[in-house]
């Protein structure tokens, strides 16, 4: 039966969202080709359960949404805190903003438009973007080769503080003077 635990703790840790019984059902049922009963499966999250209430272990296995995921304990959260602080607070290199300026003014907006404007590569920029989940691609060009669409994402709105695109500053808030020399005269 200890097999059981490993292959649910494997299935709830890999998921990125919580994992129901019936969900951990299939795919144990489609790994092991039988019916796994629900009560095997019950009796085993509370082993996993009860082994990760344990001090030894930093995090637990929580039942919320409908599911099962791994949290970390209470007891840790400033430390947590401070490590996605320092995440968030990473700047943009010049190359990231200004790609990302791009695909703001000029979304949707394929990856060799943006090498245009720019006149470099823009490959590692772009990964780097997608990686901040500030960037998303938002379907195909219906061009030759069919190249992939980027535009901003929610996460986009909100690292800049805005709730619409249309809040970005207009070029016409950029105006400069005109050069003159020597002073002005009234």
């Amino acid at each position: 039966m200890e097999f059981l635990h490993k292959h649910i703790e494997a299935l709830i840790f890999c998921s990125p969202n919580p994992l129901g019984v019936a969900e951990i059902g299939k795919c144990l049922t489609e790994m092991f080709e039988s019916d796994v009963p629900k009560e095997h499966i019950e009796d085993a999250i509370k082993v996993l359960q009860q082994k990760y209430e344990h001090d030894d272990y930093s995090f637990g296995l929580v039942n919320l949404g409908g599911g099962f995921q791994f949290l970390t304990k209470p007891a840790y959260q400033s430390s947590i805190s401070i490590l996605l602080k320092q995440q968030s607070t990473k700047r943009l290199s010049t190359a990231q903003m200004e790609t990302l300026s791009i695909i703001a003014y000029k979304q949707p907006v394929t990856k060799g438009e943006m090498e245009q404007i720019r006149g470099v590569n823009c490959d590692y920029s772009v990964q780097k973007l997608l990686e901040k989940e500030l960037i998303t691609i938002k379907g195909k060009a219906e061009t030759v080769g069919k190249p992939l669409l980027y535009g901003t994402s929610e996460k986009f709105m909100e690292y800049f503080g805005i709730n619409n695109i249309k809040d970005l500053p207009q070029p016409k808030d950029f105006s400069q003077d005109d050069n003159q020399i020597g002073d002005q005269k009234d």
